[in-house]
């Protein structure tokens, strides 16, 4: 590699959460801040709710249902 065209590294760098959250990572950037952290993220806290405004999955689970009637009905003839 060449000499003097890379970033220092800084080992010791501080990432702070929007959630107030601060650990400590390695990046060429001293402080960083981000806005969600694994403290705070709901997939890792295990608050995740799904939100089925358009109603989606009863579309697909009606579709699902009619399919499999027609299936049977010309198996049974």
């Amino acid at each position: 590699m060449k000499a003097q065209i890379h970033p220092t590294f800084d080992s010791k760098a501080v990432a702070t959460c929007a959630c107030g959250a601060e650990f400590v990572v390695g990046s060429i950037v001293s402080k960083i801040a981000v806005e969600i952290c694994s403290n705070c993220h709901p997939f890792y806290t295990g608050t995740d709710k799904v939100l089925d405004t358009a109603g989606r999955v009863e579309k697909f689970k009606n579709r699902q249902a009619a399919s499999d009637k027609k299936k049977s009905e010309k198996k049974s003839k």
